[in-house]
């Protein structure tokens, strides 16, 4: 009996994994898996990500916002580019759009809680670091990741 329930749990895992590779927004891009051409603002907005051209990711992402205003990852992309450029007030903007267009975007609660982090509000940070934890049904890249920022965080600001 118990191997039987051990089977049929892996056969669920097995049959999630498809579902879980199609996108969830993680750390930025992925689409839903609908199969649409991809657009080449995006593409060559995520390249220039790679290449830390922060100026060119925000030229690339609003084109694709004006265009597709719910896409949560350009959105996502924005305050990501935003926040390296230093520009925080436009960082939270851009991923508190991006979460009211995809609550569960993993990758945009990782990077307003490393947002929160760099302005040094520890609590908001930790709220995004719960919030991850519900939203990954098993530990996901973007919860540890934040987990281990903000263990970092808490080492060198003592009190």
């Amino acid at each position: 009996m118990q191997k039987s329930k051990l089977a049929i749990a892996a056969c669920l895992v097995f049959l999630a994994l498809p579902a879980w590779s199609a996108g969830d927004g993680g750390s930025g891009g992925g689409g839903g898996g609908d199969m649409q051409p991809a657009d080449p603002d995006y593409v060559a907005g995520e390249q220039a990500v790679m290449k830390k051209d922060w100026q060119e990711v925000i030229a690339r992402m609003n084109a694709v916002i004006q265009r597709d205003p719910k896409n949560a990852d350009a959105w996502n992309y924005m305050g990501y580019a935003y926040r390296h450029l230093g520009d925080m007030d436009n960082s939270f903007k851009y991923y508190q759009r991006a979460l009211q267009i995809k609550p569960k975007h993993r990758g945009a609660h990782e990077y307003l809680g490393e947002a929160y982090l760099q302005v040094g509000q520890l609590a908001p940070a930790e709220q995004h670091l719960k919030a991850l934890d519900k939203i990954c049904w098993l530990p996901c890249e973007e919860y540890r990741d934040l987990k281990k920022k903000i263990e970092t965080y808490k080492r060198d600001h003592p009190n």
